[in-house]
């Protein structure tokens, strides 16, 4: 392969970055939205631009060559530093019309989001502010995409999550319960679960999908006692019966008496004060989670890096 007299498409880049992130055509493509033949003839076309295989494709996941490790730093660097050009000249074009991007998971636009954002907006003037709500992975693929500039989302200091993997910057703004529940027992016993860990198996699971961040941590944290999709009950006194992405979801399964889900203390306070829903295992089976907000590790805009500042004072040490 030789250098081609081609010219360099910025698109490639992305492509690049996408790929040497999730190691599958398929899914790389799926990410940046094109079709996967066009997508390799991406790749094949940056590769000649360069002029060696960045990919070793005969390995599954597909991994970068000695010469693609080496390019993906540096095309980093240059992207990001791209970005923050971007940014400051759309800064400098209209300041106060600048808007800030934020990608939260589902809960936390539900929960946390809204008051927080209220507290800062009392001693910040935001303007233009973007949402974007959706599950802990697609959350970060818009941070590396570089369309978001603030993710909000779980965390937990045993289970580093990609944005931590990539070293983003964090703050710690709060923290949480995940606590497995389900509806009391009809037999009217206070406090009484239905489908109480313990109980004679199989106990029903509502799950989080591979896509949910709380689902990783509940599966990194409760691995030896949580069962796999699929497993078999004589395996496991617990068996998934319905996975979801989404908290509220399952929260709402959980409601129709369907099994037990670990759900987010803030969520479900008042129903577990109204008794709606009641603790269904030990204080051992309950996961302590943090919320965070990461940010673009490039220069944002001022009124972006006003709002980092002011967050970074009212985090939690």
């Amino acid at each position: 392969m030789g250098p081609s007299n081609r010219n360099l498409d910025l698109e490639w880049l992305e492509d690049f970055i996408a790929l040497a992130e999730s190691g599958n055509f398929s899914r790389a493509a799926e990410v940046r939205a094109i079709a996967q033949p066009a997508f390799s003839r991406h790749i094949r076309g940056l590769e000649e631009w360069v002029g060696v295989d960045l990919f070793d494709r005969s390995a599954h996941p597909a991994v970068l060559t000695a010469a693609g490790r080496r390019f993906l730093p540096l095309l980093e660097a240059v992207l990001s530093d791209l970005e923050a050009a971007r940014i400051k000249a759309l800064a400098a074009h209209n300041q106060e019309e600048s808007t800030l991007r934020f990608a939260a998971t589902h809960v936390l636009s539900l929960t946390f989001f809204p008051r927080w954002l209220a507290e800062i907006e009392s001693r910040l003037h935001i303007g233009a502010l973007q949402t974007m709500s959706d599950s802990s992975r697609s959350c970060e693929f818009l941070m590396f995409q570089r369309r978001v500039q603030f993710v909000l989302c779980h965390g937990h200091a045993s289970v580093p999550g990609r944005l931590d993997e990539q070293e983003y910057p964090m703050l710690l703004l709060g923290r949480d319960m995940l606590l497995p529940v389900c509806v009391p027992h009809p037999d009217g016993t206070m406090g009484k679960a239905l489908h109480a860990i313990g109980n004679t198996p199989p106990v029903p699971v509502l799950a989080y999908s591979e896509d949910s961040g709380l689902g990783r941590i509940m599966r990194s944290l409760l691995r030896p006692n949580l069962p796999k999709t699929g497993r078999n009950t004589s395996e496991s006194d617990l068996q998934e019966v319905f996975t979801a992405h989404h908290a509220v979801l399952l929260k709402t399964m959980a409601l129709e008496g369907r099994g037990i889900a670990w759900l987010p203390q803030s969520l479900i306070a008042a129903e577990l004060a109204n008794g709606s829903l009641v603790g269904a295992g030990p204080k051992a089976w309950n996961i302590p989670v943090e919320i965070r907000m990461y940010r673009q590790r490039s220069e944002m805009s001022d009124k972006a890096e006003a709002l980092w500042e002011l967050a970074k004072k009212q985090a939690l040490v």
